[in-house]
């Protein structure tokens, strides 16, 4: 971005900077929430608000328009791509201040299948609305999620597929998660173009994510509904 861009945004109010950004973000302005970002933190905020009032604010309404047809997803994986580009200001910043998750993911291509563009994607919505996420790639076997798993203590396990022939790989992890005794403890989510609700019930999963944005509304009830459980 230009040096008078630059200014421009500088300028603004904090709340019309804010707005600013959930276009910029909307339209995959990597720069711009650069700059955006760090003007925030300049101004004394905190950088959790930063994330949830201007970044995770703006990705909710790329998801929604995601989730009703309005974008596709090229310009998703731009805004995606913007979001993260303030994700590596805010980041280590929000670890030193122990700022709060809405929960933890550990998520892979299963093995055999190296498709990964609807995996990254559910990764960055993902990060984009608050969760910590810890990507395993593509080709992903029980050995390496189940490290991941050990090692990480997430609440979710994702899981991708895009050929036929690795889908069934998807119920070989849950079933050893079962055998186990672990299965209880962690959310699994799956998606990819062959699956479906049936697919995903016949493996033991706890819900099919047919996109990103379905994951990211799904994994936030039901670790709602998790957490409510936890109270009672």
């Amino acid at each position: 971005m230009s040096a008078e861009e630059e200014i421009v945004l500088a300028e603004l109010s904090d709340e019309d900077l804010v707005e600013q950004m959930k276009d910029d973000l909307y339209d995959g302005l990597k720069d711009e929430i650069e700059e955006g970002t760090r003007i925030l933190l300049d101004r004394g905020w905190i950088p959790y608000d930063v994330l949830t009032k201007a970044l995770v604010a703006g990705m909710q309404i790329v998801g929604e328009d995601f989730r009703d047809g309005i974008l596709f997803v090229p310009e998703v994986l731009l805004s995606a791509n913007a979001m993260k580009s303030g994700m590596s200001i805010l980041r280590p910043l929000l670890a030193e201040t122990g700022a709060p998750k809405q929960g933890k993911m550990v998520i892979g291509t299963v093995k055999g299948d190296i498709h990964d563009i609807g995996k990254n994607l559910v990764g960055m919505m993902m990060e984009g609305a608050g969760f910590e996420i810890v990507d395993l790639g593509i080709n992903t076997d029980v050995d390496r999620y189940l490290a991941a798993i050990e090692e990480h203590k997430p609440d979710f396990l994702g899981m991708s597929a895009l050929l036929t022939t690795t889908m069934p790989y998807m119920k070989v992890v849950i079933d050893t998660l079962v055998q186990k005794g672990i299965r209880d403890d962690i959310i699994v989510l799956v998606g990819g173009a062959p699956l479906n609700e049936d697919f995903a019930r016949q493996v033991g999963a706890d819900a099919y994510c047919r996109d990103a944005a379905v994951a990211v509304d799904t994994a936030r009830e039901l670790i709602k509904r998790r957490h409510n459980q936890g109270v009672a």
